[in-house]
């Protein structure tokens, strides 16, 4: 860096703390006056010049000490001490109070008004800013809103106040780091770990986990009429002089891989939420079913290259894992490659697995490279395709058309649709199921699913 260029740097950083930062601003009293003040020589038309001209000078003097005694009296800036209190983690669409704590060792009696620097992601709700301070600490809060998930760094709070004449106000940026990470929606994950073992309610509607025959002893209990008579157990029968048998549940610790597209079709809009947070949240709560029944759980995030890889891991506290490493996932605009995903999938997952793809029909349809490689996977592991349909076609398909343009869009929508159709109808042929469901049936058909799956002992 030159010398001038050094000196036109620094003449910018005090501009910009001049004019951005710490400056000071008229209230509207002084305005006032001032106003009086310059329209005195008119108000005094027809009066001795010299008279009025000496109250015109005097009044602005007196003005201008005032002034000054009004500034030597407000607080100094670096007097005031800031604390943020906000929460570590929030939900996406969920709302939370943040408190500033406000501190100075001058003990002034001023009003003061707060602004804190929130990222343009949060809406303010209801806000509590301003007020009179007076003495050592004050607290002032409001509540806010997350609308997008991810990281978001707030970094300064703004403070101005004024007091004693009230002629001017200052201001004060005064830096205070906090980090808060806006998770996905997780209010069916709390619902799926605060259910019982054997049901979950899932938008609405109670599943029920099958009780079949596996291959793990599970427990006894008293035999019932249906029960396979081969599951009896006659040495607990003989002590209980009834009846009892053994119940065998699937065998725990199999491998669920979730495997999540970040390409460019995930960032299309349906009801105010990106694809990628529609399925972010259904594989979560997949997850979470899946470590609640036992199984391991890992996850594949990827685009035109690998994204975030967390390896299977088992119990609760990998869901936390899962979270903290896609939380702030984003999509990329670049078409997504299959052959990268599924290529790291074969080279690291030796074992057999549950994999479940979250991708779009449209990423499907015109993949040339996915069947090949959905082969190969379909020979050691059972694959699932996940797509969500477009609300805007199916709304086409059903139009009862009135004019040429409206049957010519409906005609394109019906192609689109059999095309849909056909894909799923011959992947379903190869032994791989392909499901098109509507956004808000999503985590429920990959829930039921895998539960399906594990419940006839197919992981």
């Amino acid at each position: 860096m030159t010398t001038s260029s050094k000196k036109r740097s620094a003449l910018f950083r005090f501009l910009d703390k001049l004019l951005f930062q710490d400056f000071v601003l008229p209230t509207y009293r002084f305005i006032g006056l001032a106003a009086v003040g310059a329209i005195i020589p008119i108000l005094l038309m027809g009066i001795d010049k010299e008279a009025v001209q000496a109250l015109f000078w005097s009044f602005n003097a007196l003005l201008l000490v005032l002034s000054l005694v009004d500034l030597y009296l407000l607080p100094k800036r670096s007097s005031w001490v800031v604390l943020r209190k906000l929460p570590e983690q929030m939900d996406v669409r969920s709302s939370a109070k943040v408190t500033i704590e406000l501190a100075s060792k001058d003990r002034p009696l001023v009003q003061v008004e707060i602004a804190d620097h929130v990222p343009p992601t949060f809406a303010l709700e209801s806000s509590q800013l301003s007020g009179v301070f007076h003495g050592n600490a004050a607290s002032f809060s409001y509540t806010m809103k997350a609308l997008e998930r991810g990281r978001y760094v707030f970094d300064y709070v703004y403070l101005r106040y004024w007091g004693g004449i009230g002629l001017w106000k200052k201001q004060v940026r005064i830096k205070h780091e906090a980090v808060v990470e806006v998770y996905p929606d997780l209010s069916q994950v709390r619902g799926v770990l605060g259910a019982v073992q054997d049901a979950l309610i899932l938008e609405g509607h109670r599943l029920f986990k099958k009780q079949r025959s596996g291959s793990e002893f599970h427990y006894i209990r008293d035999y019932v009429q249906g029960d396979d008579i081969r599951h009896i157990n006659w040495k607990s029968s003989a002590r209980a002089t009834k009846l009892m048998t053994n119940l065998y549940q699937p065998e725990k610790g199999k491998i669920v891989t979730l495997v999540l597209d970040c390409g460019r079709q995930m960032a299309i809009e349906l009801d105010g939420q990106v694809k990628l947070d529609r399925t972010l949240e259904a594989a979560l709560t997949l997850a979470a079913v899946a470590l609640k029944q036992g199984d391991q759980v890992a996850l594949i995030a990827y685009s035109n290259q690998i994204k975030v890889f967390v390896p299977p891991g088992r119990g609760l506290p990998h869901l936390h894992v899962l979270t903290q490493a896609v939380y702030d996932l984003r999509t990329d605009f670049v078409e997504s490659s299959t052959q990268v995903a599924f290529a790291h999938v074969l080279r690291l997952l030796k074992k057999r697995s549950l994999i479940v793809l979250f991708s779009d029909m449209e990423s499907y349809l015109y993949d040339q490279d996915m069947l090949p490689y959905m082969q190969r996977l379909r020979r050691n592991h059972h694959v699932l395709l996940l797509s969500l349909q477009d609300p805007l076609l199916h709304s086409w398909v059903r139009i009862r058309a009135e004019n040429s343009q409206e049957a010519y869009r409906q005609s394109i929508a019906h192609k689109f649709w059999s095309d849909r159709y056909a894909y799923v109808t011959k992947m379903a042929s190869r032994g791989i199921p392909v499901m098109d469901v509507p956004a808000d049936q999503l985590t429920l058909s990959v829930v039921n699913a895998y539960l399906d799956l594990k419940s006839r002992d197919r992981l």
